[in-house]
């Protein structure tokens, strides 16, 4: 008991470390009740509809969730960023151009997803829920594009503005209407329209406030009239400007192929069945995630600035020790669900759902080494290096999807998350080294730069 106190005294003494664990603390109580929430409503719909109809519902928002982020610039990225740059050398004006730039962008990215979503709903459905009929149903619930018009935008400025605390809130509030519809849903025995109808109602709660905050924030930070700032004013940043977005929009795309359509890969190739046990082995996977996810974005504007003021000691020290961090809940956690996941996920789900429980074990090796390096992305985007996690990401996707035609047909959903847990090892693992290269080199050149 000593030596763990101790050992997260050493983790706490700085207090980079203890505003980091205090945003992302904001983070993790809704993130906490968000997980749980989710988790329970996962349980509700899935006892409600069954494996088949619970695969058809994954396929169905994560088709959604995928033309979304396709069209997107990982927008959030930029804004904190740049944003934070700029506000970090007091150039308010051109703070506000970024914001306005980044929203103008998502504006035409959400439009850009809803058109796709409108015509290749037919496409999805035929293809990886096996049932033309509910093309409508893509398009219905890809009305939610429509109400995120400049989401990553607007969670940019309030992660930079630490305005933790309303992104907490609204998540755990979106989670809350979620379940409540979800519970009425089973109440009157109602089917799969009842529970995408719930699923939208959360999201376009969430939005909304999300985007209502952003836009006071801006006005609060920069005045009524923030919006009329020119953008010539970024005239001579417009080719990093673009190479960010780009090159992070390129990076985003990558992932969703490689890692964030697993639902959709399992769904095509084998049945909404095993699309089903595979939803649900990852809904305990995100078990792992629930106090690391927070981190990336309480890290990142930190980041920014220590590597703006080049003081590189700060930012190992902050790498290091949320790394340790990290490890001291996940390496426990992942021990804890490998010896008791089996009777849970039956307790829970259901009998029915027994074979999500090796494919849970499998995914969370990926999941355990990923959390540790939380912090890999978000540093290389910090350090001026967004096209390095692209070209790593691209090669681990190319490696992944070659395989999935060798493995899958003989191993099944299995060889998803074998392949998953390997994509994020092989491409993390690469991302952390980078970084710790680059701090090395820079932190040798700064004595001759003074």
């Amino acid at each position: 008991m000593i030596r763990l106190r101790a050992f997260f005294s050493r983790i706490f003494e700085n207090e980079l470390i203890r505003r980091i664990v205090k945003n992302s603390g904001y983070l993790f109580s809704a993130t906490g009740i968000s997980a749980a929430l989710s988790m329970l409503q996962s349980i509700l719909a899935a006892r409600l509809l069954g494996p088949a109809t619970f695969g058809i519902l994954g396929a169905l928002t994560q088709f959604t969730s995928v033309l979304n982020r396709f069209a997107s610039f990982r927008i959030d990225e930029l804004v904190v960023r740049y944003v934070g740059l700029y506000e970090e050398r007091g150039d308010h004006p051109r703070a506000a151009a970024i914001f306005k730039t980044a929203a103008a962008l998502e504006i035409s990215g959400s439009l850009l997803a809803f058109i796709l979503i409108w015509f290749l709903a037919p496409l999805g459905a035929e293809f990886f829920v096996h049932d033309p009929q509910l093309a409508d149903w893509f398009r219905i619930y890809g009305l939610i594009v429509l109400t995120n018009l400049i989401y990553e935008s607007a969670t940019g400025i309030l992660q930079i503005f630490d305005r933790f605390q309303v992104i907490a809130f609204t998540t755990a509030a979106q989670s809350v209407v979620t379940l409540l519809l979800v519970v009425a849903a089973v109440i009157f025995n109602q089917g799969l329209t009842a529970v995408v109808l719930a699923y939208m109602g959360g999201k376009v709660l969430g939005s909304l406030v999300i985007t209502g905050a952003a836009l006071r924030t801006a006005g609060q930070v920069w005045g009524a009239g923030w919006w009329r700032t020119p953008l010539s004013l970024l005239k001579s940043e417009r080719r990093s400007l673009l190479t960010f977005a780009f090159s992070t929009n390129l990076s985003s795309t990558i992932s969703l192929i490689a890692k964030d359509s697993e639902v959709l890969w399992v769904s095509a190739f084998l049945g909404t069945t095993e699309a089903g046990y595979y939803k649900t082995a990852m809904a305990f996977t995100n078990l792992l995630q629930i106090p690391i996810s927070p981190l990336p974005k309480a890290t990142f504007p930190e980041l920014a600035r220590e590597i703006a003021r080049k003081n590189w000691e700060n930012v190992r020290y902050v790498l290091k020790q949320g790394s340790r961090l990290a490890a001291a809940y996940s390496l426990p956690v992942a021990l804890g669900l490998i010896l008791l996941g089996q009777p849970i996920i039956v307790l829970t789900y259901g009998a029915e759902y027994r074979p999500a429980y090796p494919a849970m074990i499998l995914l969370l090796v990926g999941y355990t080494f990923t959390n540790i390096f939380y912090w890999n992305r978000v540093a290389l985007l910090s350090l001026a290096r967004p096209v390095f996690p692209t070209l790593v990401n691209f090669v681990g996707m190319v490696l992944k999807i070659s395989l999935i035609f060798l493995l899958v047909p003989y191993y099944g959903y299995l060889a998803f998350a074998a392949l998953l847990s390997g994509y994020y090892i092989f491409t993390v693992g690469i991302a952390a080294a980078r970084v710790f290269v680059d701090l090395r080199a820079r932190s040798a050149s700064a004595p001759s730069s003074v």
